[in-house]
C-alpha cells in the first residue's frame, strides 16, 4: 500500500504556528508596554520622600534643598515661566510655554495636576511640589524618547505597598519595599530624557546637554577608564571633591541605607551643576559652595603674547572638566563670558571688555559664549517659547579649546598688565530684573578661571 504524499504546506503549517504564537508574543509586549505607558496614575501611589528618608537619611540630607528637590518651586523658574507666558496669542507658542511642569513637576503631571505651567500652584498636590523626587526616579523602568521626559514610571501602591524600588546594586534587599537591580540607573539615559529639551511646536532643540555628552569624548572612547557618565560627575560630587572631569573622582564609600552593608560607591544625591543663587535662597551655603567648587574646575585659561608689541593679544579658554558644551542647559538665558582689562605701566586702560554696567548688565561688545533663538525671521527671542530657529551657538565642546583674538592699539609701551576673567551667571541680570523686579534679586557672578600677569615690552 503507498504512503500518501505529504501535503507541501505539511511543514509550514509548524512554522505558521510558530510565526503565529511570536507574533502574539511581540503584540502582548507592545500591548504592555502601550498600557504602562497610557496607564492612569494617581498621586497617592507614590511614596514621599520623607518616608524615603527614615531609611535613607544621608542620601535624604543630599537631596534635600539640591536642584532636583527645588524644581519645582525654584523662584527663577516660576517667575520666568510665568513671565514667558505672558502676552502669548500664537497656540503652538503657548503650548511650549505650558510643558515646563513635565520635567519640573514630573510626579504632579504624569497624575493629573498639574497639567501645564498655568496651573494653580496653589492646588498642587503636597508630594508633587517636591520636583525631581526619590520615588518618581526609583520606579523608573526606562525611557520611552530622549527628550522632554519621556521616563516610563511604574510605581507601587502608596505608603503600605511601596512596589518595587530600583537602583544600580544587584543584592539590594529591604523589609519595607521590594528592591531589584537596574542597569538603566547607571545609565546616562536617565538624566538624558530629561536633559535634552526640545520646543514641543517647533522642534527647534533648546537643551541638549545629554546629546553633548553622548556625541562628545567621554562617551565616544574605546578606552573603559577614559569612558565617564553624568553619574561619574555629578553623583561622584560632595563637599570639597568637585569631582569633574579634570579632578579626581574618587568613590563615595559608604552605606545606601542607614542599616544596609558598607560598600565601595554610593552614588551621592547632591545633583549639583552651576546655579550658585537658588541654593542660597534656601539657606544652603553647602550647595551653593559646591557649584561654586564645579565651575571653577570646569575650564582654563591661558595667553598667547607672541604678538603682544603688535597690539595682539589670544586668549585660548579650554573645556577641560565639562563632559557636555561650556555652559550647557537652557544656554539663551546662561551667561559664560571674559572680562579683559589691559593696563599700561602708568595703570591706564588700555583696552577693557566684559565689565558689568551699573544695572549689572553684561557691556556690548563682551565675547560671551551662549546660544540666541529666532523667531524663524532672523529676529533674536528672548522668549523660548517663540523659539523657531537657533541664531547663534558660540559654545565650548568637550575637551575643545577657542582662542579668542583681541586688538588693541599700540603706543609704544613698556609694560602691559593684564587681566582675564571667565565669569559665569545663571542669567541674565535683565531678565530678572524684568520677572521678579529691579533689584530685587541680584545673580551672583562666578569667577571660573583668573589669570593676571605682566609682560615687559
Amino acid at each position: 500500500m503507498m504512503k500518501p504524499k505529504p501535503s507541501p504546506f505539511s511543514g509550514s503549517k509548524k512554522i505558521i504556528v510558530t510565526v503565529i504564537m511570536f507574533t502574539a508574543f511581540l503584540l502582548s509586549a507592545v500591548f504592555s508596554h502601550a498600557e504602562q505607558l497610557t496607564e492612569k496614575l494617581t498621586i497617592d501611589r507614590f511614596v514621599s520622600a520623607e518616608t524615603c528618608g527614615d531609611c535613607h537619611s544621608t542620601i535624604y540630607d543630599q537631596w534635600q534643598n539640591s536642584m532636583h528637590h527645588l524644581s519645582h518651586n525654584d523662584p527663577l523658574y516660576v517667575g520666568v515661566s510665568r513671565y514667558m507666558l505672558s502676552g502669548l496669542t500664537d497656540s503652538d507658542e503657548i503650548a511650549e510655554s505650558e510643558s515646563c511642569v513635565k520635567c519640573h513637576t514630573p510626579v504632579g503631571n504624569i497624575t493629573g495636576y498639574p497639567e501645564k505651567t498655568s496651573d494653580d500652584r496653589n492646588k498642587v498636590a503636597e508630594i508633587a511640589t517636591k520636583g525631581i523626587q526619590c520615588d518618581y526616579c526609583h520606579s523608573a523602568t526606562g525611557a520611552d524618547k530622549m527628550f522632554n521626559n519621556g521616563l516610563i514610571v511604574s510605581p507601587g501602591h502608596g505608603e503600605d505597598d511601596p512596589g518595587i524600588k530600583r537602583g544600580p546594586f544587584k543584592d539590594s534587599n529591604s523589609d519595607y519595599h521590594q528592591s531589584a537591580f537596574s542597569e538603566f540607573h547607571t545609565d546616562a539615559k536617565i538624566c538624558g530624557t530629561c536633559h535634552n529639551v526640545s520646543h514641543v511646536s517647533f522642534g527647534t532643540k533648546l537643551e541638549t546637554t545629554y546629546d553633548e555628552w553622548k556625541n562628545g569624548p567621554y562617551n565616544n572612547t574605546t578606552d573603559e577608564k577614559q569612558k565617564i557618565t553624568c553619574q561619574g560627575c555629578h553623583m561622584h560630587q560632595r563637599p570639597g571633591i568637585p569631582a569633574t572631569a579634570s579632578t579626581p573622582r574618587p568613590l563615595n564609600k559608604g552605606r545606601a541605607a542607614d542599616d544596609g552593608p558598607i560598600r565601595d560607591h554610593i552614588f551621592t544625591h547632591y545633583f549639583t551643576g552651576a546655579n550658585t543663587d537658588i541654593p542660597a535662597n534656601f539657606k544652603t551655603d553647602e550647595k551653593r559652595d559646591m557649584a561654586i567648587e564645579r565651575l571653577t574646575h570646569s575650564a582654563d585659561l591661558a595667553l598667547d603674547t607672541l604678538k603682544i608689541k603688535e597690539g595682539k593679544l589670544g586668549i585660548i579658554v579650554t573645556n577641560s572638566g565639562a563632559g557636555h558644551y561650556l555652559p550647557t542647559g537652557l544656554t539663551d538665558v546662561r551667561q559664560m563670558w571674559l572680562e579683559i582689562v589691559i593696563k599700561d605701566e602708568k595703570k591706564n586702560i588700555v583696552f577693557s571688555s566684559g565689565k558689568l554696567d551699573k544695572d549689572g548688565y553684561i557691556t556690548q561688545g563682551t565675547i560671551i559664549y551662549n546660544t540666541v533663538f529666532g523667531d524663524g525671521k532672523g529676529h533674536p527671542v528672548l522668549n523660548i517659547s517663540k523659539a523657531r530657529e537657533i541664531l547663534k551657538d558660540k559654545r565650548i565642546p568637550p575637551k575643545e579649546s577657542v582662542t579668542e583674538h583681541i586688538v588693541f592699539q599700540n603706543n609704544n609701551f613698556k609694560q602691559l598688565n593684564i587681566s582675564v576673567r571667565l565669569l559665569y551667571r545663571s542669567a541674565p541680570q535683565k531678565l530678572i530684573d524684568l520677572v521678579l523686579g529691579k533689584g530685587k534679586n541680584v545673580l551672583s557672578v562666578v569667577t571660573m578661571k583668573q589669570i593676571e600677569t605682566t609682560v615687559n615690552l
